[in-house]
């Protein structure tokens, strides 16, 4: 292997990163002074042209990496070390598989921790992966990613084999994902398609995202359904996400006037409902269906956490509504009626952000 030229396909999760990045998450045994060394003598290339490691890579892409250098010899090669976790950190890890088999396992992350670790990140759930290890299996390996506040359903490969084929399957948008959402008011279209571009928000070190209309915004397509409303307060809305940008749903749900209850990174004050509702996130990653390395699929759903159920509880919702529809029954209002209505709503939605920026600066 070390001797052959590989190819790898940017995976929806890895859209938008650095590609130096790219090869910590993914080929950590190729350090920074390696890739930069392939950059400058040409051997390392995206979609075919050239690259450096600052450069941005997209799902779908294909970055060819060179073979010097590329793995170690077995003998040699330092083995990584393996986290120190307590016995509750491992029982914990273990109380979150939801399905397991040769190839992966299935968690159902809850709200509140983190997936992988950063600067500021010293609790997250790659730090805990190695009690789902076992004493002689290969560490799992994440292939996708759920923000910190999102709960539900999460895919951890347990073979190389598998996390290349769980890979393509999120980059070739043949993984199906759909999630549960507690947005505020009711959509006026109640079975759509939001398709709006999305880039980094300016200003804020990458750490938000807007729609971007021009020439720096990504395609972004969401399609969404109301499962159950109370009145005009707040609606109970099933999301699927078709591409996979960072923080799409809450972006998309946020530019058509409904942002997601408990986003407050988003929505601010409007995401927040009074009573006994949760201020915490209502975005939870309810069914996971993706092509099985071996054969079949795996075909997944995570119950919701408690605050989420207390708020459907409170809002008098009734939980066997939500999986009523089938995956692969994909309707939405294409109408010209349902057009005009979609983009009504978002230029409401932006006349109101126009309308409180302004009243920011008045009192600022």
């Amino acid at each position: 292997m070390s001797g052959e030229v590989r190819q790898f396909t940017v995976a929806a999760d890895d859209d938008g990163i650095r590609l130096d990045r790219w090869f910590k998450r993914n080929l950590p045994e190729a350090g920074f002074g390696q890739v930069s060394r392939w950059a400058r003598t040409g051997q390392l290339r995206v979609d075919g042209r050239r690259a450096t490691p600052g450069d941005r890579i997209e799902a779908g892409q294909i970055i060819r990496v060179p073979p010097q250098g590329e793995e170690a010899p077995a003998a040699v090669r330092p083995q990584r070390k393996r986290e120190a976790l307590s016995e509750d950190e491992v029982e914990f890890v273990r109380s979150l598989v939801i399905h397991a088999d040769p190839a992966a396992f299935v968690l159902n992350k809850p709200p509140g921790l983190a997936t992988q670790g950063g600067t500021k990140t010293k609790d997250h759930l790659d730090r805990l992966l190695d009690g789902l290890a076992g004493e002689t299996a290969a560490r799992p390996k994440l292939v996708h990613r759920l923000d910190k506040d999102t709960s539900g359903a999460l895919l951890v490969a347990r073979t190389p084999r598998a996390a290349a084929a769980f890979s393509k399957s999120f980059s070739g948008r043949t993984a199906r994902k759909v999630y549960w959402a507690l947005v505020a008011g009711v959509p006026s279209v109640e079975d759509g398609m939001i398709d709006l571009p999305l880039a980094k928000q300016p200003g804020t070190g990458g750490e938000k995202m807007h729609v971007d209309e021009g020439e720096n915004g990504q395609p972004a397509r969401t399609r969404y359904r109301v499962i159950e409303r109370a009145g005009n307060r707040a609606a109970w809305v099933e999301l699927q996400p078709l591409t996979g940008r960072t923080h799409q749903l809450r972006v998309h749900m946020l530019a058509i006037g409904h942002p997601i209850v408990g986003d407050g990174k988003y929505g601010g004050q409007d995401a927040f409902l009074t009573g006994t509702i949760s201020r915490k996130l209502h975005l939870h990653a309810r069914r996971l269906r993706i092509d099985h390395p071996d054969g079949g699929r795996i075909d997944v759903t995570a119950e919701l956490p408690e605050h989420f159920a207390a708020s459907l509880a409170s809002l008098g919702f009734d939980p066997a509504l939500g999986d009523a529809l089938p995956l692969d029954e994909i309707k939405f209002s294409e109408t010209p009626e349902g057009k005009r209505k979609a983009a009504s709503a978002v230029a409401k939605a932006r006349r109101k952000e126009r309308k409180g920026e302004r009243r920011s600066r008045r009192h600022g």
